[in-house]
C-alpha cells in the first residue's frame, strides 16, 4: 500500500521504506539536539475588523424590519383603511427592474 505523502511525490511506499522511516523517527526522537516544540498559529484582528464584528453582532440581535410599521399596516389592512397607489407601485416595480439591469 502507498502512503499519501509518497503518492503525491509519485512514489510508492514499500515495507522496507516503512521500516526505514520508523527507524528514522526513532533516531530523531532520541536526538537531544532537536527540539520537540510545536509551532502555534495566531490570529489578530485590526481595530476595524473588531468594529465590523461588533456591528455584525448588533445587527444580528435586532429584527431586520420595522415591527411598528408592519403592525400599523396589518391594522390598516384588517380595518379596511389601507389603500394601494397603483401608479406608485408600478413606478417602483419599473425602477427595481432597471436597477437589476437584466440579471
Amino acid at each position: 500500500m502507498a502512503g499519501i505523502d509518497n503518492i503525491r511525490a509519485g512514489q510508492t511506499l514499500t515495507s522496507s521504506t516503512r521500516a526505514s522511516r520508523s527507524n528514522d523517527s526513532s533516531v530523531q526522537s532520541s536526538s537531544p539536539s532537536k527540539s520537540n516544540s510545536v509551532a502555534q498559529d495566531a490570529v489578530s484582528l485590526s481595530s476595524e475588523g473588531k468594529a465590523v464584528g461588533e456591528m455584525h453582532k448588533q445587527m444580528a440581535s435586532q429584527p431586520s424590519f420595522d415591527q411598528a410599521k408592519v403592525a400599523a399596516i396589518k391594522e390598516a389592512i384588517s380595518n379596511g383603511s389601507y389603500t394601494v397607489d397603483a401608479e406608485k407601485l408600478a413606478s417602483n416595480m419599473i425602477k427595481f427592474e432597471k436597477e437589476l439591469g437584466g440579471f
